[in-house]
């Protein structure tokens, strides 16, 4: 069950991302993508494969509510994993 809605959502990212984000474009301008890096539906395809479907889309639609005119922008990665090996290098280690 997670592998297919897994799939589902990365076909209806990739569709958003092929088809309704060029006419997106076209009508907003230069100017009208997304104020993070990696972008919206980037980070959203990322975090589902990361984290899977359920808490993978959880996270992609909290990052959408923040990309907003008021909201942050710069650089914002998908987290890793909780106890995974790609922790990151600058974070000083907490183990004795």
């Amino acid at each position: 069950m997670n592998r297919v809605l897994s799939i589902l959502i990365r076909v209806l990212i990739r569709g958003y991302q092929r088809f309704l984000n060029p006419v997106l474009h076209a009508l907003g301008g230069p100017l009208s993508g997304c104020r993070y890096q990696p972008t919206c539906s980037h980070y959203f395809l990322q975090a589902v494969e990361i984290h899977g479907p359920w808490k993978g889309s959880w996270l992609g639609l909290s990052r959408i509510f923040r990309c907003h005119p008021w909201g942050g922008h710069g650089y914002d990665p998908v987290p890793p994993r909780r106890g995974s090996a790609r922790e990151d290098p600058e974070t000083p280690c907490r183990h004795p």
